[in-house]
């Protein structure tokens, strides 16, 4: 059986992919809360620049939580294949 047709790495492997995405989708949506802010420093607050950093806060905080969480878990299951520690 080689690596290919392990079920459980291929799984991790889906995984470590999604992870990957939330990641970049979350820390890109906490960027783009901080331009927006710093946008409506300069022209004003309005209703739409708050509810547009508030969105992007609350959903990068809804896409990160689990990704930062999965990833974690993603690394020591590795870690764990590596140094045999299972």
């Amino acid at each position: 059986m080689s690596d290919t047709d392990d079920p459980v790495l291929e799984s991790r492997a889906r995984i470590a992919t999604l992870v990957k995405w939330g990641l970049r989708g979350g820390y890109g949506l906490f960027a783009l809360s901080m331009v927006l802010f710093f946008v409506a420093l300069g022209v004003g607050f309005t209703s739409l620049l708050a509810g547009a950093i508030t969105f992007c806060l609350v959903v990068g905080s809804v896409i990160l939580a689990p990704a930062i969480v999965f990833n974690y878990a993603v690394k020591a299951a590795h870690r764990a294949d590596r140094d045999g520690t299972w």
